[in-house]
């Protein structure tokens, strides 16, 4: 017998055998793609720190639908930037606002996509935090009706799931209540339910215009450190009725995601952040990447660690290329 008998490369000679055993596979489905909607936009706006991305007017909504559904993406998050902020974020839970009118924009348009909206108040304060300030803190349990409000007008629009991501404990359950209430229980929630204090987030806050400013948001987001207790929130959330888990940012936080995906009999989401997305289209622009191995590879490596769903920026591009390539670099 010729040595050795047992020849791993067999499976790996041609790009045919290669997709035929693929352990993990991507699609169109599985990707999210973030939008941005600003109230006073008259037409889209380039985002600089995050290029290729932009800040869209709600009433070129409907054709960009158009082509997300097109390219056989099925889902998109919203994030809404209001024509004026307040102490209380009274435009997160206004019927008439900035996200509120895309959600019915889009539904109206392509009313197969998936819209699912940022539940949270950080893009509507004045202060840029994620609740209401009390002597110099977010008060937790008051930042919780304001949650339940946004959830239920953004509902109320026709969003076919709200997503909170502010990280005050007990959001889940108020949402949940509020919903059930209001005659919405069958909108699932998906939570940020393992949200970290991440450096990775600043393209993001750029575009959203969400900078706290003051202090940080260390004292309700995660601690970096912290690996056990992402499960701890994942358990609370689940009791108190979230739907769908996720966990942000996604690649330095693989570990956390494979935990929540073993621990858990759950759908899990991963947010492919701004930062992570940033540093790519630097890179590239550089010519210090081949932009499109290393996104495929990085999604990959996302799911493969347990993302059944994972929310990017860079979902048009890679829509297509999952659907039209071997999907991993040579």
């Amino acid at each position: 017998m010729s040595f050795p008998a047992t020849r791993l490369r067999r499976l790996r000679r041609t790009g045919a055998l290669r997709a035929l055993t693929r352990e993990t596979r991507l699609s169109p489905e599985s990707l999210i793609y973030p939008l941005f909607v600003d109230a006073a936009a008259q037409q889209p706006t380039p985002i600089a720190s995050m290029p290729g991305q932009y800040r869209h007017p709600v009433g070129t909504l409907p054709a960009l639908a158009r082509d997300i559904v097109d390219r056989g993406i099925g889902s998109v998050m919203l994030f809404g930037l209001p024509l004026e902020k307040d102490e209380v974020g009274t435009g997160a839970y206004d019927a008439d606002g900035v996200v509120q009118r895309a959600v019915q924009e889009i539904k109206s348009a392509q009313p197969e996509l998936i819209v699912i909206t940022d539940t949270c108040l950080d893009e509507y304060t004045s202060h840029g935090h994620c609740g209401v300030i009390v002597n110099g803190d977010v008060d937790n349990d008051a930042t919780l009706e304001l949650l339940a409000r946004t959830a239920v007008s953004q509902a109320a629009a026709g969003a076919d799931m709200v997503a909170p991501s502010d990280m005050m404990d007990g959001r889940v359950g108020a949402i949940r209540c509020a919903l059930d209430e209001s005659g919405f229980a069958a909108l699932p929630i998906m939570s940020y339910a393992a949200k970290y204090a991440s450096a990775f987030y600043g393209p993001f806050r750029d575009a959203a215009d969400c900078a706290p400013q003051f202090g940080d948001r260390r004292s309700y987001q995660m601690d970096p450190a912290n690996r056990r207790e992402a499960l701890r929130e994942v358990e609370l959330d689940l009791a108190e009725g979230a739907d769908i888990i996720m966990v942000k940012p996604a690649l330095p936080y693989l570990d956390i995601i494979a935990d929540v995906h073993r621990a858990f009999s759950v759908p899990v989401a991963a947010y492919n952040v701004s930062g992570e997305y940033a540093m790519i289209k630097a890179a590239a622009q550089q010519g210090w990447l081949d932009e499109r191995a290393t996104i495929l590879e990085i999604l990959t490596a996302i799911a493969r660690a347990g993302a059944q769903m994972i929310l990017t920026y860079h979902a048009l591009e890679a829509a297509e290329w999952v659907e039209h390539s071997d999907a991993r670099p040579s």
